[in-house]
């Protein structure tokens, strides 16, 4: 990594160049913000230590130069005159850290290691990206926030090993996309994806559907069948919902990952199998195996690497380009959310995640009014849940009874006579807390 350090104190500057090349860094040196930006211009800088006050341009002057060249560099300003405005400032600029002189040695080491770290995930994101945008995949994983970052950067480095990957999350996280993604990037790309739920099939069908079976091996093997296990030779085979795999067969799975050889219902040969393989899971499978119906040695075979997939209410941050990529799918025409419609999308939990997300642009762009999504347009359970998700009892209550109104209005095309007979109250009483909530038709 190289870091710029930039003071116009010398013994400052040495100071750190001397700790910082004993770290491994390779370091250049500036006394003044010219020279920072002379340097900066003509050298890749991965990191700028920056002081804040300077006698020809301070440091915020020199960040601002510097964020506007390249947003992407990270900046951790020092100085002698810290104070919280001060942090606040710099950090809306653009710093990553802030720091007051003298400078500790040892947290600043933290902070920049924690930097590296950053800078390396969005780099191997990014290589991770471009592969996507030339791939075939059903669909794009959308992620800039950290998490999906760093989601990206360790399917990049599993994927060209061959071991077996464990992928936990929610349902509708998007688990299956992130074994595809393995498979992409892994050595056998050109190989079969061939994906199984465990969930989906019979018990006393499924030793079949793994390892297959020969001719007359039981009642209604009228043929010979290859399982998945030989329909996924030289490719991936994805185990979705490895919890709910009955525990009889687990010890059979967990020989052929062991062996590395399968043998077909009704045969006495053994087949050598060459495949990758990735399971995922919504259940606590460590609860599993000390419930005694998961095998503790196939868990830990399973989970040779463990992907969690954070659900979205952790990754809010990655909701407007998943909007804007659901809208582009989805809708026949140019739609946009206003801002109290995507105020409540922000603060809605997604219980269903992507999936859910998904399903609720498919039906919000179906029945929009116009080529702008209101917050009246959105489902009743986001409107719902948005006003009675927090509050005391007297606001939720209140905010039960809006819904409820607003709700009833909209059903019978702002007749009131006929939504306040679907409430059970009067006219007159309906009129008083429409005026109590403002509540008017748009």
């Amino acid at each position: 990594m190289n870091i710029l350090i930039v003071d116009d104190d010398t013994m400052q500057r040495e100071m750190l160049q001397g700790f910082l090349e004993k770290q491994g860094f390779h370091t250049f040196m500036a006394a003044n913000g010219d020279e920072a930006l002379e340097i900066f211009a003509n050298t890749p800088i991965q990191l700028i230590l920056l002081d804040h006050r300077m006698p020809d341009m301070n440091g915020d002057e020199v960040l601002r130069h510097i964020k506007k060249t390249n947003p992407l560099v990270a900046v951790i300003m020092i100085t002698a005159y810290g104070s919280v405005n001060t942090a606040v400032d710099v950090m809306k600029l653009g710093a990553d850290d802030f720091l007051e002189k003298p400078v500790a040695l040892k947290p600043l080491l933290t902070k920049i290691q924690m930097i590296q770290e950053r800078l390396t995930i969005a780099e191997e994101a990014a290589g991770v990206t471009e592969t996507l945008d030339q791939s075939k995949l059903p669909i794009k994983i959308i992620g800039e926030s950290p998490a999906m970052q760093n989601i990206l950067s360790v399917a990049g480095r599993v994927a060209a090993t061959p071991w077996t990957v464990l992928i936990r999350g929610e349902t509708g996280t998007g688990k299956e996309l992130v074994a595809r993604l393995i498979h992409l990037l892994s050595p056998v790309n050109d190989g079969p994806f061939v994906e199984i739920n465990c969930g989906a099939i019979p018990e006393n069908l499924f030793e079949s559907e793994l390892f297959g079976h020969e001719k007359g091996s039981f009642t209604g093997a009228s043929a010979r069948r290859r399982g998945r296990f030989e329909l996924a030779a030289d490719g991936t085979l994805f185990l979705d919902e490895i919890g709910e795999l009955p525990l009889a067969l687990q010890p059979k799975l967990l020989r052929a990952l062991q062996e590395k050889r399968i043998t077909r219902i009704g045969s006495e040969t053994e087949i050598n199998i060459d495949v990758r393989v990735v399971a995922a899971t919504n259940r606590d499978l460590k609860q599993l195996v000390a419930q005694g119906v998961f095998r503790e040695d196939l868990y830990y075979r399973l989970n040779v690497f463990d992907i969690l997939v954070p659900p979205l209410r952790e990754r809010k941050q990655d909701l407007p380009a998943l909007i804007a990529f659901f809208a582009k799918r989805y809708s026949p025409r140019p739609v946009q959310f206003d801002a109290d419609a995507t105020a409540t999308l922000m603060k809605y939990s997604f219980p269903g995640n992507i999936r859910e997300l998904e399903h609720i642009i498919q039906r919000t762009f179906t029945l929009a009014r116009g080529n702008t999504v209101q917050h009246r347009d959105l489902p009743a359970e986001i409107r719902f849940h948005q006003v009675t998700a927090q509050g005391t009892l007297s606001q939720r209550l209140e905010a039960v009874e809006r819904e409820m109104l607003w709700s009833s209005l909209e059903n019978h095309q702002w007749v009131q006579t006929r939504a306040a007979k679907a409430l059970g109250i009067s006219e007159r009483v309906l009129r008083y807390k429409m005026r109590k909530h403002k509540i008017k038709q748009l």
